[in-house]
This record gives structure tokens, C-alpha cells and sequence, in this order.
């Protein structure tokens, strides 16, 4: 594994984590239209009737975007394109049906909302992985010959290698991002008040992200993710709208999408102030005294699937009420922040978007 080949997979680790972690997963309502595929390729085109059929409104379709790629996730599919650097689309598709789809007992509000959460999160790092893999075996080909394969002791390595980076990842989110914020506003002396303390709790959270995001967003392999990013936005709007999936159409629609976890950014930091200072309150009326920041930080901690919980319920409804002004309000700052976790992506990260897009979309 080359230096370049690692520090690329750490950083779309990183980005990834630390997007999930902090503002859930994309989810994107379905645009009801009924599409069939009419080939394959750079240019093919997909004609999606306009007429109007009867889906579901609990369907969604959403995605993330990977090395050098695009995952794609359908009620039925999830598809992830990944662009070699021969210009070939490699393309791995495989059937999904969520938990809560599978099982009643699972589909109850909130309860469903933290485990599409989770399932997402695991979801998005195979997504990543499959990726990651591909750089990975490219990179050492170029140095080793075009005839070389990976043995069976180089895989088992390299998976070790990406489980400690997964490992690292998480951990360096949990610390900077969720046990820092708690360690300073404890300094600051702004504990006496549960309110208050998770306020500024939450204003330094959201300020070390914004931060993180603007530094990585410099990185040379973090601009190709933000632009891959952009290009599943844009992938999506067009199906939403009723359009041809082509390169063409596709470009004329935005980076920026109301329902991208980005856009509740506002409203999960305001739910977790509000959660995080009742949890403190009950906390401290059962132990009678104001809680350590060690209990802080295990109460807030155990509070996480919860917040993802309640956060996906509202994204969700979000797409129900996609054109109520309020609704508008509250995504704005969102988009607003895709100006950073979005870029304008070239036609060939498009045709991956689309790719991926047409391949969740095909029926079982």
C-alpha cells in the first residue's frame, strides 16, 4: 500500500465519518416516475416517462460519494460506480431492503429513523471500502505491472490496515468532535446551567466541523469527493424532475439538495442542545448533584442513536413537505454549507452519478 494510496483512503475515511456522525445520512424522496433503461455508456440515455406513477411515500433514493465514485441506494438496490484510471465504470449492484422494511416490529417511528441511521452508516463503508479497494489494486499495479494480483496474505494486510483506519477515524471523531466540545465548556465554567452548558457545547461542535470541512475541503483528494458529491445531487434532481438521465440534463440542475443531511445541520444541533440539557437535568436530579464530565460525556453518548432517530424522521418528513416555507427556513443554512461539502463536478463524474443512479433503479 503506497503513501498516496493510504492518505487518500484516510481522507475519504474521515469525511465520510464525520458527515454520518454529525449530519445523518442523504435521503432523498422518490420523484414517482417510472424509468426504464435504453443502454449503456458514455451518452446512453435513459428515458423516464413523465408520467406519473404510484409509489410509496416512505421510497427514497439517496447516495454518497466515494473514491474516484458514486453509491447510489433505491428502495430495492444499492449500486456504486467507481471510475478506474483506464476511464473504465466499474460497477457493483446489489439487492436491499431495509431491516424495517423486513420486519413490522422494526418499522416503528424514531426506533426506525436510528436503525436506517446505522444501517446507512455500515452501508456507506462498504461503499467506501469497494472503492478504496479499487485505488488500492490500480495504485499497485501501475507500480508493479498490469499482470500483478494481490495475494491472499496482501489482502488480509490490507484489510487489517483498513479496519485500523476505520477504527482511527471513529475515534478521532468521537474525541475532536463530541468529548472536546465537552472538555472546553467545562473549562469555560459553564457547567452550572444544563442549558446553558450544551449551548456553547453545541456552538463549539458545529464550529470545529465548519472548520474541518473548510481545511479538507483544500485537500486535492477531498475536492474530487466534494465534486463526485455534487454530481449525485445534481444525478438526483434530474430524476426527480422527470428528465432524461443524460450528461446534458443533468448538468442544468444544482449541486446544492434540501433533503442532503447537510441541510438539517441547524436543526439536529438545535435537537441535540435540547436533548443533551434535558438528559443533563434528569441526571442530576437522580444523582443530586450536577453531573461529572465523564457522565456527561456517557449520558450524551448513549443519547447518539436517539438523535440520529428523531433527526431521520425529520429529514424525512422534510421530502413530504418539501415546498413549505418553514421547511425552507430550516434547510437554508444547509445549503448554504453545500457551497463547502459540494463542488461543480466535470461530465465524467456525472456519467459515474448516472451510472450508478441507472443501476439502483433497474428492477430485481
Amino acid at each position: 500500500m503506497t503513501f498516496e494510496s493510504m492518505r487518500k483512503y484516510l481522507s475519504g475515511m474521515h469525511c465520510f465519518l464525520l458527515r454520518n456522525l454529525i449530519n445523518g445520512p442523504c435521503v432523498f424522496p422518490l420523484g414517482n416516475h417510472a424509468c426504464r433503461n435504453a443502454g449503456r455508456g458514455k451518452g446512453v440515455r435513459d428515458v423516464c416517462s413523465k408520467k406519473r406513477a404510484l409509489v410509496s411515500d416512505d421510497q427514497s433514493v439517496g447516495g454518497q460519494a466515494v473514491i474516484e465514485g458514486v453509491m447510489m441506494r433505491s428502495p430495492r438496490r444499492i449500486a456504486t460506480a467507481v471510475r478506474k484510471p483506464d476511464r473504465e465504470i466499474l460497477t457493483k449492484n446489489d439487492p436491499y431492503i431495509p431491516l424495517s422494511k423486513r420486519h413490522k416490529l422494526l418499522n416503528i417511528p424514531v426506533f426506525r429513523g436510528a436503525l436506517s441511521f446505522f444501517e446507512m452508516l455500515i452501508i456507506g463503508l462498504k461503499a467506501l471500502n469497494f472503492s478504496a479497494d479499487i485505488a488500492l489494486e490500480e495504485s499497485q499495479r501501475a507500480e508493479k505491472g498490469a499482470d500483478w494480483q494481490r495475494t491472499r496474505g496482501e489482502r488480509i494486510k490490507d484489510g487489517l490496515i483498513l479496519a485500523g483506519t476505520l477504527v482511527l477515524a471513529l475515534g478521532m471523531a468521537l474525541c475532536v468532535f463530541f468529548a472536546l466540545p465537552l472538555f472546553l465548556t467545562e473549562i469555560i465554567g459553564l457547567s452550572k446551567g444544563a442549558l446553558s452548558f450544551n449551548v456553547v457545547a453545541g456552538f463549539i461542535r458545529v464550529s470545529f466541523f465548519l472548520a474541518y470541512l473548510w481545511a479538507i475541503s483544500r485537500w486535492k483528494e477531498i475536492k474530487r469527493i466534494l465534486e463526485y458529491h455534487g454530481a449525485e445531487h445534481k444525478s438526483i434532481y434530474a430524476f426527480e424532475a422527470g428528465e432524461e438521465l443524460t450528461v446534458a440534463t443533468v448538468r442544468r440542475h444544482s449541486t446544492h439538495h434540501p433533503r442532503c443531511g447537510t441541510s438539517f445541520l441547524l436543526i439536529v444541533v438545535i435537537l441535540a442542545i435540547l436533548l443533551f440539557a434535558i438528559a443533563d437535568t434528569v441526571v442530576e436530579m437522580q444523582l443530586g448533584h450536577r453531573p461529572t464530565l465523564l457522565q456527561r460525556f456517557i449520558t450524551h453518548f448513549s443519547l447518539l442513536p436517539l438523535l440520529g432517530g428523531i433527526s431521520f424522521e425529520l429529514l424525512k418528513l422534510s421530502g413530504k413537505k418539501r415546498d413549505n416555507r418553514y421547511v425552507r427556513w430550516l434547510t437554508a443554512p444547509g445549503l448554504l454549507l453545500q457551497r463547502i461539502t459540494t463542488q461543480e463536478p466535470d461530465d465524467s463524474q456525472l456519467e459515474v452519478a448516472i451510472v450508478a443512479l441507472k443501476s439502483a433503479l433497474k428492477k430485481l
